[in-house]
């Protein structure tokens, strides 16, 4: 049989660099019947290798056979039968002994089978590495693999059936260039979202051309992250993620008397995090806790570059697009929104969001989404760039609907932009300005009177808190989408707006949009409700056009 090509009929045992509990690489030994029959079973039953054979250290008890509870029996059947894993789990409840057993038994019964172990930071994924080195070590030596020369050190294991595990940090270059059967995330919502997001950028091209990789995914809720996005997208089949949530009562011997013992020596709030497994986002949030988590987001029905079409342009419709500038530096971003202000409740249909594009290049693009969208109105906030932004999509671009702001006694007021003195086109993001927007769109949102479908945003929003006597991101993440929804809030609540979407007002701006520049400016592909997908060739061709105009 293949799986015992490495038996040998000599009686002695060599072991790696003197360690007596280590076979070394092509050291022969006898096989009983009993132990052969013994390694056949262990080869086709992970859960019956692991219990029989992975031992741990109780904390009471020393070294222990690991007896699984039903979740983790149920985490091993998961993980065989699916490619894609997520796993939510409380603290404390066993996940690195279940998956140093899976490990254990895919790198020993798989030959050339490459696993790479990556936590948030590289100690972390050396101690895991260490308990698979502890459980290895205490395997009888029949049902060892030999390790190769140098093959066991503080990073990674290789034994001479080719099989690997590799432990590294979570990074977009620590599985760069190899080729691995097992991906393993711990606590993956606990890495800085940049490299959680330049992670799967770089390494979901690779897996995604085999058919047999798989990816597991375990961690404890920390605040609205990719972790919790994958999650959630499983969670309503969008992706191809097995979600496995494990509570804190189906560990055996917690029950109330022990939650509220836990609760007495953390806090409630933490206990809802680490044990209940809430998504919770940072604390003093301008949005209330309650309404983040009601709030739910969806794919986008188009991309288009860094543009996210959430619904397409409706006739009929008003439209208004908050913008916001950077200095195309790559550090903060150029975004917008655009809002359907029809009715309530408002609606955000499409975002944009980019951190490289050059203030030259952004107005163009603006001016594009805008005329898409019913020629939509638009405020640009003038702090950085965006002055030269306004004025070029007003001067160069001949937008006629870039809204223009004038100083009154009580501060910044909207206006048509037509004959009003001393206004200029955009807004400067005062104290003033931000002090209303965010209270009301505190309101709008709350009260369910603002609908958002994407992501971004909702994640800006969960990190979006309290700081003196103003709202801004917490340290080291953006605000940049959010500040648009800032913007579109205090919009909202100047009397141009309010007249801006009256009935006479909409029949009137409708009625001035020529038919001819309606499908000369349509390169979504839209029809008369504005919901269908792409069908045909010539709205295909259409859209092209837009990729292309977009890119330039």
């Amino acid at each position: 049989m293949a799986i015992l090509r490495a038996i040998k009929t000599k009686s002695s045992i060599t072991s790696y660099k003197g360690n007596p509990k280590l076979k070394a690489a092509n050291s022969p030994m006898e096989f009983s019947r009993e132990q052969v029959a013994e390694y056949i079973k262990c080869s086709k039953d992970p859960k019956y290798f692991i219990r029989n054979y992975i031992k741990i250290i109780h904390i009471d008890r020393g070294l222990i056979n690991f007896d699984m509870y039903g979740y983790q029996d149920d985490i091993v059947d998961t993980v065989m039968d699916n490619r894609f894993v997520i796993c939510k789990m409380p603290r404390q409840t066993g996940k690195t002994t279940t998956v140093c057993g899976i490990v254990l038994w895919s790198i020993l019964f798989n030959p050339t089978y490459n696993v790479a172990i990556l936590a948030n930071k590289f100690q972390q994924a050396r101690e895991i590495l260490s308990r698979i080195k502890l459980a290895y070590e205490n395997l009888p030596k029949w049902l060892q693999q030999g390790i190769t020369p140098g093959g066991w050190n503080k990073g990674s294991i290789e034994l001479e059936n080719g099989s690997k595990v590799l432990a590294s940090a979570t990074s977009s270059s620590a599985v760069r260039g190899g080729s691995f059967n097992l991906i393993y995330l711990d606590e993956f919502a606990f890495v800085q979202p940049n490299l959680q997001e330049e992670f799967f950028a770089s390494v979901y091209p690779t897996i995604s051309s085999g058919t047999t990789s798989k990816v597991m995914i375990t961690s404890t809720p920390n605040g609205m992250e990719l972790f919790y996005k994958i999650w959630v997208d499983a969670e309503n089949g969008r992706n191809t993620y097995k979600p496995v949530a494990v509570n804190w009562w189906d560990v055996p011997g917690r029950d109330d008397a022990w939650k509220q013992e836990t609760i007495n020596n953390t806090s409630a709030e933490q206990f809802r995090q680490e044990h209940e497994c809430e998504f919770l986002g940072s604390s003093n949030t301008l949005i209330s806790g309650g309404a983040l988590r009601r709030m739910t987001f969806l794919p986008p029905i188009q991309e288009h570059g860094d543009l996210k079409i959430y619904k397409l342009p409706e006739k009929d419709h008003i439209y208004a697009m908050s913008v916001d500038t950077s200095r195309g530096t790559g550090a903060d971003y150029s975004a917008f929104s655009v809002i359907d202000v029809t009715q309530f409740p408002y609606e955000v249909v499409a975002t944009y969001r980019n951190n490289k594009i050059s203030h030259l290049l952004y107005p163009t693009t603006i001016d594009n989404v805008a005329r898409n969208y019913n020629n939509a109105y638009i405020l640009v906030e003038t702090n950085d760039n965006g002055q030269q932004v306004a004025d070029t999509l007003n001067y160069d671009l001949e937008n006629e609907n870039v809204l223009k702001v004038a100083q009154s006694k009580s501060g910044q007021v909207l206006t048509s932009g037509f004959n009003a003195s001393g206004s200029k086109f955009g807004i400067k993001t005062s104290k003033q300005v931000k002090s209303i927007g965010c209270a009301t769109l505190k309101m709008l949102i709350e009260e369910n009177k603002l609908l958002n479908y994407d992501y971004d945003i909702l994640h800006e929003l969960t990190t979006f808190i309290s700081k003196g006597t103003s709202y801004e991101a917490e340290y080291g993440k953006n605000d940049d989408l959010a500040m648009t929804l800032v913007l579109f809030a205090w919009m909202s609540t100047q009397n141009f707006f309010k007249e801006l979407t009256s009935v006479d007002i909409r029949q009137h701006l409708l009625n001035g949009i020529p038919q001819a520049a309606d499908d000369d400016l349509l390169p979504f592909g839209i029809i008369d409700d504005g919901r269908h997908e792409l069908k045909d060739d010539s709205v295909v061709k259409y859209t092209s056009n837009f990729d292309r105009m977009l890119a330039s």
